[in-house]
């Protein structure tokens, strides 16, 4: 029988944390050398039901299990590390790790609880080996003491890809309701921060366009898929009135460009065919940090251009000669947007060079083709090297290199015995 594999995920949520999810245990069911089994939990606020709505995910169902009945042989957490709790016989802590230049004391604690760290790039890996920390009334350091390996993650490559039909009529003809045949895409969570400092940025990023290309003939559009924590009709309106804020607050604005906001929930081929639609031009992130960079990854896959901040986890996917990388500095955490046990006040994070963003957001407008040009060779090198088979490979080799072996369980087979053939009787019915 095989080892029992039991991975403890937010497999049903609409996250970053929940895809990763469902990409780890569709690799380790492909790699068929494992029970897999799985305890689907919650993530924070975010919405569920993400199975029942991605039919091409519904096979995943028949591994949940309602609770763990005995210790498995191997254990694995997607989540934060702080909640890191060693169940199995070998226990593996898979996350995204963190955004900033140090992680919280209690991170690298649950690191050490486990014995194997799973984290996506190695901006994170290198924030997990540097982090320090003074036991608090004693002498002791804490570091991560447990080994620690990248594993991407990975690309559906048949569902992000290029396109020319569209099935979901009524998000294109929504998107091609609007006048603009140029729109830049921002796609993330608008996590908390005053203005300019939410980690996404996405406050930033409405001020400077709307900054940018005021008072201008014929600007581009900004679409906006984004939401605070779920798609609640309470969520759409403190966005509405986050994006009121900045637009009241903009000087000199004769006339503004558009925003336009796309919230709720959305199936993985329907953001396929939101990257693809051709009113949308390039996507735009001034993010603060990145474990990754999902969404980035994504979109780099439609040969599309991007702009973003060169610094944290998307670097090791995205090109510089191929993008718009903003050049920025390191700058302390704003007590806003700082978040207990996570995001600390100690760390720092990017801040973009104003001067960058507007240059890029005006080059890409301007010389469309030229960076549409250079979008294509980034597209390739996405698929071929961050694609969801290279990191299902990652993952057998990172097991074969570290997984201590555990005897398999025994499978007690009951010989098939031949019974003898009954002596014929000579007695004769009277």
């Amino acid at each position: 029988m095989k080892n029992t594999f039991v991975v403890s995920c937010p497999l049903d949520t609409y996250s970053g944390y929940g895809a990763r999810s469902r990409d780890f245990v569709k690799a380790l069911i492909e790699l068929d050398e494992y029970d897999v089994q799985i305890l689907s939990q919650r993530w924070g606020k975010c919405s569920e039901g993400f199975i029942e709505n991605n039919e091409e995910w519904g096979f995943l169902s028949k591994y949940i299990i309602p609770q763990l009945m005995q210790k498995p042989d191997y254990w694995c957490q997607i989540t934060v590390p702080n909640e890191f709790s060693p169940v199995g016989k070998y226990n593996i802590g898979l996350t995204a790790g963190m955004e900033t230049t140090i992680v919280d004391g209690s991170w690298v604690e649950g690191c050490n609880k486990m014995d194997l760290i799973l984290t996506s790039s190695e901006h994170s890996k290198n924030v997990f080996e540097t982090s320090q920390f003074n036991k608090e009334g004693t002498d002791k350091i804490i570091k991560l003491e447990k080994p620690i390996e990248v594993l991407i993650e990975g690309l559906n490559l048949d569902t992000f890809k290029p396109i020319k039909e569209f099935k979901n009529k009524d998000l294109f003809n929504q998107i091609n309701s609007i006048p603009e045949e140029f729109a830049y895409l921002t796609v993330g969570h608008w996590m908390q921060g005053e203005i300019g400092e939410d980690r996404k940025n996405i406050g930033l990023t409405i001020k400077s366009f709307y900054e940018l290309f005021k008072n201008r003939k014929n600007p581009p559009a900004l679409i906006l898929k984004c939401c605070i924590v779920n798609g609640s009709i309470l969520d759409k309106s403190e966005i509405l009135r986050r994006i009121n804020i900045i637009k009241d607050g903009v000087p000199e604005a004769r006339s503004l460009p558009k925003i336009y906001l796309l919230h709720g929930n959305f199936t993985d081929p329907e953001i396929n065919e939101l990257y693809n639609h051709p009113k949308v031009k390039a996507m735009i992130s001034l993010t603060k940090g990145e474990g990754f960079g999902r969404p980035l990854l994504e979109f780099s896959a439609i040969n599309k251009p991007i702009i973003t901040t060169k610094w944290s986890g998307h670097m090791d996917f995205l090109k510089e000669e191929k993008v718009g990388y903003i050049n920025g500095t390191l700058e302390k955490i704003h007590p806003t947007a700082v978040v207990q046990n996570m995001i600390i006040p100690e760390a720092s994070w990017y801040k973009p060079n104003l001067g960058d963003v507007g240059y890029l957001f005006n080059n890409v407008f301007e010389d469309y083709k030229n960076w549409l040009e250079k979008s294509k060779s980034q597209g390739f090198h996405s698929r071929k090297n961050f694609s969801f088979e290279v990191m299902k490979n990652q993952i057998e080799n990172i097991f074969k290199k570290n997984l201590t072996p555990l005897p398999k369980k025994l499978e007690l087979k009951i010989p098939n015995i031949k019974m003898p053939n009954k002596p014929k009787s000579n007695l004769k019915k009277v």
